[in-house]
Order: C-alpha cells, then structure tokens, then sequence
C-alpha cells in the first residue's frame, strides 16, 4: 500500500472485509495538514452484533481446537508481516495521528515483539496438580480461554495499544473483537488485513470501526468474555458500568497524572532531559506522561531553567521529517482542551516558563500547541490534578524524600512514576512507598515486553504486557477425581 487516499479502509468481519451496514463513514483527517486522507466505516449496532457473532462461531468451531504451537506460528508469522510492513503502517499512523515517523515506526516494531513473546506462552499455559487432604482424591487445574473479547483501544498509540492486548488474547486461546478510536483507525484496520495474510481462520481477529455509539455497542454487549480498554478515565467508568449489566470482566488502562521526582543528588543533565522526554515525547499525549515534575528545593531553580530552556528549543513541525522533534496533537477536540487548560492555567495565575509566542514553522491548519511549562505550581490546581494529555508541564518544588512521596500521592490517578536520584537505598524506598503501577529510576518511558505495565485507583485496573498480561484472558477450571472406588457417603464431603 503506498497511497492513502487510494487504499480502501474496510472492517473485519468473520474473514471478510465489509463496508459498514448502509455505508456510513467517518473522515480520517491528517492533523499537521488538516486534509481528509482517508474515509472508515462507521458501523452499527448491527455490524458489531455480526462481528461478536463471527468471533463467538469461530471460537466455538475452529480456534479451541488449534493447539498452542499452531497458534505460536500464526502470531510469529504475523510479527513477521508486522516488520516487513513497518515502514507503510509508521507513515500511516504518523498521518492519522501526527506523532513522529521514528516513534510509530519504532512502535510497529515494538509491537511485533509483543506478539513474538506472547507466541512463546502459546504452547506453554501450563496448570497444575494439587495435593488434597485425602490421597484417594486426584486434583488438578486447566488454565483455558475465556472465549470472546473485545479489544478497545485510543488514538494516541494504536498498533502498540493493540499489541498489548491482542497478542496475549491470541495466545491464550480468545478471538478478538477490536475497536481502535474513530480519531485513528487506519493501521487497525490495515493490520485486520495482515492478520488475515497470516492465515489466521476467519473470526478469530474481527475488526470494526466508528464512533462512540459503535464503542457502547460493543462494550454493551451481551455476548462477550473480557473488555479490555485502553482510553479517558470518563469512557472507562461508563465501560465498566455496561460490563457491569452484563457481568464482564474488564480491564481498565486509563489516564494518569505521572510525577517524575527529582532529589538534589541527581544529574541534573540527565534528570532534565528525562523531564522532557517524560512529557514532550508523543507531545505529551500518553498516560504515562510525567506531567507533574517534582524538583528537592535546592536544585529546583536549576531544574526550572534547564527544562524550560530545553522546551524552548524543542522543534515543532512535520512529523514525517527527521528534524521534527514534536508534532501537532492529533485531533480537534484534544486539542480544543489542550488550550483551554492553559488558559485556565493563566487566568489561575500560573507562571509560564515556556510555551509563549513558541510556535516554529508550521502550517496554520496544523493542530500544534507548544511544548508548554509552568513552574511554582499548587500540587492542588487544576493544572497539577487535571490530566491534559498535551505538552504541558508543572514543576512542583518540595522539601524532603516524605514530603516529595506525599504531593506525588496527592493524586486521583496512579499509573507511573520516575525518581532521580544516585542514592541507591533513597530509589528503593520510594519505589516501595509511591502509589504508582510503574516506577522508573533514572529514566522515563521505557517499555518491554516481559515488563507489566497497569494502574491503580483512577489510572484502572488489570495489567497487560508481561505473564500477568496472560491471566486477564484466562480462566482457571479445577478438576478433582474420585480414585479409591468406594460408593460415597451421599452426606458428607469429601476431602
């Protein structure tokens, strides 16, 4: 596939690629350009029945009997397609949602090593024998899939959002319902095609894409095993809420409101450039953005001024070029609250050390907010509580180890963290002490497959990535045999 425009996005469903019921679709507009580069299906209610309908006939006739090694081949196959196709679906997510070449590239990557590790357990799910009180009595467990899921995912980083859940649902035995957002569908959908290259039968990946009533037709419905979503922490709660009626399990990765605490022992140099990293990456548009930078008060007006400094030279534009360090935020609506948080922010007396009149050369319809920086901020403002989901830093100062762990669980969410430090037994104590599913010491926003990566209170629940990833899409059934032959007591239990 080499021109957008000309390739057809079609949805997956049970092996065939559909257009939506009735034709509707929705616009796929280029955020650094504001061009129309594509048309998705908008499906229906209708279209997501048919496509859980195909997963749930495909699970029950064809994909409980492949054998986990048959399984392992296909994911491995489709890693492969995966790479071999890195390039077009990198420059394809990069035009659906403005983030850098090198980044959607290097996540169509990562992705493909998602699917590789988790095609190791597919031949491994192992379960168990148990010793009972009564050596009569034979007990062991099956670990077997749950059946059908629907896989959810946000805009911000679809190929590897998806990874993080497709690949472990494949592994251990689930057919999959996928719904990437309306804002950025494109390489979803490309990849319902690769899957299909891959010789996946029919049904066991389906594709459909749409706006929010396709998504609450798919999280409300009736038929499904695990909801596995990936978004705002307000779509989350109403997920769970339809799940809830219909006693889904979910899991639930949501915002967050990350604090990257730097004590006065650190390198400064490293420490600064990790701030930046930690939230002008992917223009701060990822949960696990360290939005809140907590400074140890005696480097704190060193740390102002490196941070800022390097805010104010980070460079805006096409995010296709090389020399592009930050591209425009990927939709209209984000960026809409992006804007008003600042201003917000300002009117709320916020000092801004960075962002003002900043702007580069960039194309007037292109979406870009400024790699923005407020300093002095109240660990209780809007702008320390609220996640923005942009380029937007605070810079919190405190006084000591227990007041830095006490404004960096100050906080509704809880999915990562950092801390700088070159004091060993300081790193381990406030890992231990934050509240916080991840915690990266002297380095931000690193990822592996092996790794387990999920939140606590608002940031959700459930982890995906790493072997814990495989017990959200498993069930554990128990077996227990009777081997002494003698008749029972009707009465009693037996032990």
């Amino acid at each position: 596939m080499t021109s957008t425009a000309a390739h057809p996005f079609r949805m997956l469903v049970g092996g065939e690629l559909t257009e939506a019921s009735g034709g509707a679709e929705l616009p796929a507009i280029d955020p650094y350009s504001g061009a129309e580069i594509a048309r998705i299906p908008d499906a229906s209610a209708r279209d997501v029945s048919a496509a859980v309908h195909a997963a749930r006939l495909a699970f029950r006739e064809v994909w409980v009997e492949v054998p986990g090694v048959q399984r392992a081949r296909l994911m491995h196959r489709l890693a492969e397609l995966l790479d071999e196709h890195a390039d077009e679906l990198g420059l394809l997510e990069c035009r659906d949602n403005g983030k850098l070449l090198r980044e959607t590239t290097s996540q169509v990557r990562f992705a493909a090593r998602n699917y590789r590790f988790f095609a190791g357990y597919a031949d491994k799910l192992y379960g168990r024998t148990i010793p009972l009180d009564s050596p009569d009595m034979l007990d062991y467990t099956l670990a077997e899939p749950l059946g059908v899921a629907a896989l959810i995912t946000a805009w911000n980083s679809p190929m590897q959002l998806l990874a993080n859940k497709l690949a472990p649902a494949l592994a251990a035995g689930n057919c999959v319902v996928i719904k990437p957002s309306e804002h950025a569908s494109l390489t979803t959908l490309r990849l319902g095609e690769l899957a299909t290259a891959a010789g996946f039968p029919p049904g066991v990946v389906n594709v459909v894409t749409g706006g929010p009533a396709t998504g609450a037709a798919l999280a409300g419905h009736a038929d499904l095993d695990r909801i596995s979503f990936t978004g705002s922490a307000s779509t989350g709660r109403a997920i769970a809420a339809a799940a809830a009626s219909t006693l889904v399990p979910v899991t639930l990765e949501l915002g967050g409101k990350s604090p990257n605490i730097v004590f006065d022992d650190a390198d400064l140099d490293r420490a600064s450039v990790g701030a930046i990293a930690g939230i002008f990456a992917a223009g701060g548009q990822t949960c696990i953005a360290g939005s809140r930078l907590l400074v140890q008060q005696g480097v704190y007006q060193r740390m102002v001024e490196l941070v800022a400094g390097r805010a104010r030279q980070i460079r805006l534009g096409d995010p296709r070029l090389p020399a592009t360090q930050m591209g425009p935020v990927a939709n209209r609506p984000q960026y809409d609250r992006i804007r008003e948080m600042i201003a917000g922010g300002l009117d709320a007396g916020a000092r801004r050390v960075a962002g003002e009149g900043q702007g580069g050369s960039v194309p007037e319809s292109g979406l870009f907010v400024p790699p923005t920086v407020f300093a002095d901020v109240d660990n209780g403002s809007a702008l320390a509580r609220e996640e923005i989901f942009g380029p937007v830093l605070s810079i919190i100062p405190f006084r000591d180890t227990e007041h830095a762990v006490r404004i960096a669980n100050d906080s509704e969410y809880g999915l990562a963290s950092g801390v700088w430090t070159n004091d060993l037994t300081r790193a381990h104590t406030v890992a231990r002490k934050l509240v916080a599913g991840t915690v990266w010491v002297n380095t931000y926003r690193a990822a592996a497959a092996q790794a387990p990566f999920g939140g606590t209170r608002r940031s959700g629940y459930g982890r995906e990535r790493g072997e814990e990833a495989l017990r959200e899409y498993l069930r554990t059934k128990n077996v227990m045999i009777d081997l002494s032959g003698r008749t029972p007591d009707p009465f009693a239990i037996r032990t």
